[in-house]
């Protein structure tokens, strides 16, 4: 794609498009996408001091990958919610018992970039082609099914990023948090969808803003309802993301956060808990797989 003024899709405003329906009657797809992601000690972490080793900064990652993520699995798993992990490739060589038990409870996995050291934004063309295409193959060879999801790691892309994926297969991208509903992006004749993720239902940017986590699960409830009543008065239905980050959502502290928020949604009638495959296939096709 070359560089443009506005993205590969129609400026379509929410009140003028054709209406959006959700299996059984539901009016709310409810998304919820664990971060799981790895920080080599011998890099940068992203946000950090730029001195390697960094141990301030990466110790408190990998307590989400030892401790958090396991926290996050039990909390959805009550709820009856499958994740879709945006899965940083080397988890699969770093941590590969998270992959384990993340299969064991069937979630779902998009690719996440490699490392969450390395943003897709800062290559040029033929090295973020080449990084797309292995963080897909090792997920494959992981999981043993490709990816059909995808989330960028710092949600930032190059120019060929959305060519590169859909060179890969992929079937949907969530870097573009600029819609409540999916919808479909023209790459140069060749398409591919946008889900709606959330860079406001994040714990990461929210607890760096100084919320609590009383203020955090509010934030989920308030944002649920506006989206449920929006879904039944218009008959058009919304996709509710909640992106979460072990390290963060998975400390003793706010753990309870989580679960309490997923208590108040899981309270209401015509909540449809999907992944992300299941939300874009019946986006595409009105058929549930």
């Amino acid at each position: 794609m070359e560089s443009r003024r506005y993205g590969p899709f129609a400026y379509t405003p929410i009140n003028r498009r054709p209406k959006i329906t959700w299996p059984d009657g539901n009016h709310l797809a409810l998304w919820v996408i664990p971060n799981i992601e790895t920080f080599p000690l011998n890099e940068p972490v992203p946000g950090g001091t730029g001195v390697v080793p960094d141990v301030i900064n990466w110790a408190p990652r990998d307590y989400g990958a030892r401790i958090g993520v396991f926290r996050i699995m039990d909390v959805l798993e009550k709820h009856g919610v499958r994740g879709t992990v945006a899965l940083n490739s080397e988890v699969c060589d770093d941590h590969p018992e998270i992959i384990e038990d993340a299969i064991g409870l069937n979630w779902e996995f998009m690719g996440h970039n490699q490392s969450n050291s390395r943003y897709l934004h800062t290559m040029e063309d033929g090295p973020g082609r080449e990084l797309v295409a292995a963080t897909l193959d090792r997920i494959e060879a992981a999981v043993s099914i490709r990816p059909k999801g995808w989330l960028s790691s710092g949600l930032q892309q190059n120019w060929t990023t959305l060519e590169a994926l859909i060179d890969g297969g992929v079937k949907y991208v969530a870097d573009f948090i600029n819609d409540d509903q999916p919808y479909i992006m023209d790459v140069d004749g060749r398409q591919i969808c946008s889900i709606p993720y959330s860079g406001e239902i994040n714990d990461l940017p929210q607890m760096r803003l100084g919320r609590t986590a009383e203020e955090f699960a509010e934030m989920i409830r308030r944002q649920f309802d506006t989206l449920y009543r929006e879904s039944v008065e218009t008959g058009s239905g919304r996709v509710m993301a909640i992106c979460l980050h072990p390290f963060i959502i998975g400390v003793p502290h706010r753990i309870g956060a989580l679960d309490d928020a997923l208590s108040y949604i899981s309270s209401h009638d015509g909540v449809w808990k999907a992944t992300g495959c299941e939300i874009i296939n019946h986006y595409l096709t009105g058929e549930t797989f």
